[in-house]
């Protein structure tokens, strides 16, 4: 079991190696997992006492926590001491096309959801979910290397990818979690490995928050906390905006919708991905051709603004409400996995994410955007691994003040507005 640890600065120094290529380790990061040792004398695979000197040393050659971040890190070690599995991951297949798919009934709602076998017999199960304006499909090269130790099940939550939203859905982020929660339910096994990209890991947390009998463990990819930037970088279309103003606003929505998928695409492409230019071209296609199909459906633009409109609320809760107070609350182990490059969410949150969580720890990735499990898939699939097949957890913990129910994060108030925003495309979280 390597182990890298990035102790100081999410921004990267100059490289001495050009960026990796899309899905592909970078060089310096592949050499120090292989020169990796384990932190102490005689600790056995997946185990972590801290850092020694030498590692400490080694682990400084590479990107470090800025000053503000350190600082706030100080109570928390290990923070960054992210153990990465040795299991020989299958071949990285960037040609691959998304699993196969078949449709759910949970709780009267048909969920649409892609399942990846394992190549184990009974072996554990991880389910995946995705951001806004996001599907399960966005799952395919990071299920396809964990299917070596885990099923897979990726989800369209209700009003995304192929699982139309049921009458009357409420699109808050309360509704997608009790949509969660019955899914996990329904399978009567053992608690399962959650996964979240983007507003897919907002709904994740606060699943492993209420209902922690149902989490093995977390991980958080690039979550959706609050993050209230007026900043233009996070719309893929900076006239978005303009599509509220009187006036100006119906103009702007007919432009928007005269533009072709594959220009849509390549928006949404460039606001999520660090390197777009490295996108294979079949995977952009595979978007495009997603997009056009969603824009023949009635519900996929009041789904996206819906719920992008509830997330913006919740992110304005405050007191019990506070996703803030909420992640407090998780009690399995939690990988936060962010990356430097990630225009939506803003990199200065990873810190503060990983220390609200009681057992979490933080890998910080260089040359990497939003969608960090398709821009870094190998990487990412180790780091699961190592927090799947070594738990972080000590052999006894208390976990009293996680286990507490919580308060409903976000009422059920039907959400107003959001539906031109959502026709138009919005931003993607």
């Amino acid at each position: 079991m390597a182990v890298v640890q990035h102790p100081e600065d999410v921004t990267p120094p100059q490289p001495q190696h050009p960026p990796p290529r899309f899905g592909q380790e970078s060089r310096p990061r592949r050499a120090s997992r292989s020169a990796g040792e384990s932190p102490t004398p005689g600790a056995g695979p997946g185990t972590s006492s801290g850092p020694t000197a030498e590692s400490t040393a080694k682990a400084r050659s590479g990107f470090r926590l800025p000053n503000w971040a350190a600082r706030r890190a100080t109570h928390r070690p290990d923070l960054t001491w992210v153990p990465l599995s040795d299991v020989e991951l299958p071949p990285l297949d960037l040609t691959r096309r998304p699993w196969p798919g078949r449709t759910l009934e949970v709780a009267g709602t048909r969920l649409h959801v892609r399942e990846t076998p394992a190549e184990t017999p009974d072996a554990p199960t991880a389910v995946y979910l995705h951001g806004l304006a996001g599907s399960a499909s966005n799952w395919t090269d990071l299920a396809g290397l964990l299917r070596v130790r885990l099923n897979g099940i990726s989800v369209d939550l209700p009003g995304f990818g192929r699982s139309a939203p049921p009458d009357g859905f409420l699109y808050t982020p309360a509704a997608h979690v009790r949509m969660v929660v019955r899914l996990l339910e329904s399978r009567r096994a053992e608690p399962v490995h959650l996964l979240g990209n983007s507003f897919g890991g907002l709904v994740a947390a606060i699943v492993a928050a209420t209902r922690p009998d149902l989490v093995a463990t977390l991980t958080l990819i690039s979550p959706a906390v609050p993050d209230l930037r007026p900043s233009p970088d996070r719309l893929s279309d900076p006239r978005f905006p303009l599509t509220y103003l009187p006036l100006v606003g119906k103009p702007v929505r007919r432009a928007l919708a005269a533009m072709t998928p594959l220009a849509r695409a390549e928006q949404m492409m460039r606001v999520c991905f660090a390197r777009p230019d490295l996108v294979p071209r079949h995977r952009l296609e595979e978007f495009a051709a997603e997009m056009a199909r969603l824009s023949r459906t009635s519900w996929a633009g009041p789904a996206l603004g819906r719920t992008t409109m509830a997330m913006i609320r919740f992110w304005l809760a405050r007191g019990d409400r506070s996703l803030w107070r909420v992640l407090p609350r998780v009690s399995a182990p939690t990988l936060v996995i962010w990356g430097t490059e990630d225009r939506l969410m803003s990199a200065r949150k990873a810190v503060r994410t990983a220390t609200a969580l009681p057992h979490g720890r933080l890998l910080m990735l260089p040359y990497t955007g939003h969608v960090a499990q398709m821009e870094q898939p190998e990487l990412v699939a180790k780091a699961v691994l190592g927090m799947v097949t070594a738990p972080w957890l000590p052999e006894t913990v208390s976990s009293e003040a996680s286990t507490r129910i919580v308060p409903e994060p976000l009422t059920d108030t039907p959400v107003l507005g959001g539906d031109e925003w959502g026709r138009s495309g919005g931003m993607a979280v």
